[in-house]
């Protein structure tokens, strides 16, 4: 079945708005591995906006027993934190420092972004670091993942949530169904994350081999009517899990 990693990216938004620490970041992550989510993950961005790269280290020790993923643009500072704690998975994304979200995945037929990214792919993976890129899910892109090294690919899924809420879902799922095909026939792992909810989960996993699916803003906007703990065995139940 998929598994759940949960993104405390929006944990951290909130403390930041203040300077007294609440809510612990940390004791977020607690409360998501003992309701049983299968990982926690992370996205430090430059401007530290809402994970600090403190968080990074300290959820390290947090995150034992369960996988831990660093998400983020490869750039000095973030490829210091994955050198140091070794998480489990290091999915690399392509946004801008001043970007509000993720929006887009890597564009491999540029040259250039295929020479930057294959000798950090290459050390992450020497490391003993899993390394996936995070994609879209055109072919023509999914076909040169295996020329930069990586294990496994996280197709990003705001284009299926937005058809999902526009009611008009089938062709952009069979997209992804493709991709994630295709992705496999490469012997590439897949995982899958941005904008999915408990509405529109159950569908997308539908797709065959998706090993992971990493959720943060939804998670943690249902959190505050559902509460935490519960909310995370909402969205186990909605991956097949007895919880």
């Amino acid at each position: 079945m998929t598994k759940l990693s949960v993104n405390v990216n929006k944990v951290a938004l909130l403390r930041n708005s203040r300077t007294i620490g609440i809510p612990s970041v940390a004791q977020a992550a607690q409360v998501c591995v003992e309701a049983g989510c299968h990982g926690i993950t992370v996205h430090p961005r430059p401007d530290e906006r809402h994970i600090t790269y403190r968080d990074a280290y300290e959820l390290a020790d947090v995150a034992t027993g369960v996988e831990y993923n660093i998400e983020g643009n490869p750039f000095p500072e973030w490829l210091e934190i994955v050198r140091k704690v070794k998480p489990d998975q290091a999915t690399l994304v392509p946004d801008d420092p001043e970007a509000f979200t993720s929006d887009h995945g890597w564009d491999l037929k540029d040259h250039g972004t295929v020479e930057r990214l294959k000798p950090i792919v290459s050390e992450l993976k020497d490391l003993g670091i899993r390394v996936s890129l995070f994609m879209d899910p055109e072919p023509d892109q999914l076909q040169l993942v295996n020329e930069v090294g990586a294990d496994r690919i996280e197709l990003y899924t705001e284009p299926y949530a937005a058809a999902f809420r526009g009611k008009d879902v089938g062709p952009v799922f069979r997209q992804f169904a493709d991709g994630a095909k295709l992705a496999q026939e490469l012997w590439l792992g897949v995982n899958a994350g941005h904008d999915l909810n408990l509405e529109n989960l159950g569908e997308f996993v539908t797709i065959p081999g998706i090993l992971e699916v990493s959720i943060g803003h939804a998670l943690v906007g249902d959190a505050i009517f559902m509460g935490l703990e519960a909310t995370v065995k909402a969205y186990l139940k909605v991956l097949g899990y007895d919880v």
